[in-house]
């Protein structure tokens, strides 16, 4: 009798003992920390939509406490209550209110805006206030606009419809596919002119270089003219053509001699017959050179 009984009492003290585990195990997955001294206030909301137990309550951006319950208040229609657990060592002033805001992700949480009147007792009523948040602000502001454009759009793709239903367009599109054809093979042609003409800028390149050398060689040649004597040069020119012209002057006045020899046609038949006379002495000595050579040998 004595091993039954403990036997029960050490079953019973199991079971005590893991469900004292499994309770603080789900208020520990809560967020709720059953060791930690909290002060409970309450507040009331007609809309709760997004806000879950263990939601944080802040206070200028720091975490003070969370949402410990959550539940609706039948003898109040249209209310929802929410208790509030927050540090020990936190006190409301009286003007405070909870402030219930949703973020982008739906995601609710309460913000403390703390008022300067006395202090309040620990249980009670704080008022609740929904802020707007940035969902609210596009659904008051961006909705309507919205909701004007949705007509135009109706008419912008009614447009459209009869834009691309119009034969016209499709005639369009057919010459432009037939201009790209001809881009292409002009392309083709382009790229083969390309290739023919390579030789020619091989040509064109070389002549580059010869242009390059003369141009070379004609600045050396116009240094060179640089430093000739160009100005004794020019006197020489001068006074050879001033002999010339004097030359010239005298050959053609009869008076002077080499006129004389020019103009006197006595003188030229002279000359002429003093010619004629001396090719027949030629002729003659090559006739008979013994006549006028004596070859005497010893």
């Amino acid at each position: 009798m004595k091993k039954i009984f403990r036997r029960e009492v050490i079953i019973g003290l199991c079971v005590i003992i893991a469900l004292l585990i499994l309770t603080f195990g789900i208020q520990f997955l809560k967020g709720v920390n059953v060791f930690k001294a909290a002060n409970y206030y309450y507040t009331s909301y007609t809309n709760v939509e997004g806000l879950a137990i263990s939601a944080p309550v802040t206070l200028n951006g720091f975490k003070v406490g969370q949402v410990r319950e959550i539940k609706y208040e039948y003898n109040n229609p249209g209310h929802v209550s929410v208790e509030l657990s927050l540090d020990k060592s936190l006190k409301l002033p009286e003007g405070t209110r909870a402030m219930l805001a949703t973020d982008l992700l739906g995601t609710a949480s309460i913000t403390l805006e703390m008022g300067s009147g006395s202090m309040h007792e620990v249980g009670d009523t704080i008022p609740g206030e929904i802020k707007k948040g940035l969902m609210n602000g596009v659904t008051e502001n961006l909705m309507p606009s919205v909701s004007a454009i949705f007509p135009k759009i109706d008419t912008l793709i009614t447009n459209l419809n009869n834009i691309t239903g119009n034969p016209a367009l499709t005639a369009a599109v057919t010459r432009l596919d037939a201009i790209t054809l001809e881009l292409e093979t002009t392309t083709r042609q382009l790229s083969r002119l390309s290739a023919s003409l390579a030789p020619v800028a091989g040509d064109l390149k070389t002549i580059t270089g010869n242009v390059s050398t003369i141009t070379g060689d004609l600045s050396q040649a116009s240094g060179a003219l640089r430093e000739a004597p160009i100005d004794s040069i020019l006197d020489n020119l001068n006074r050879t053509s001033a002999s010339l012209a004097e030359l010239g002057r005298q050959l053609n006045d009869p008076n002077s001699s080499i006129g004389r020899l020019t103009s006197d046609p006595e003188l030229y038949n002279n000359i002429n017959a003093t010619v004629v006379s001396l090719d027949s002495l030629f002729v003659d000595i090559k006739r008979n050179p013994k006549r006028y050579i004596n070859v005497k040998v010893f």
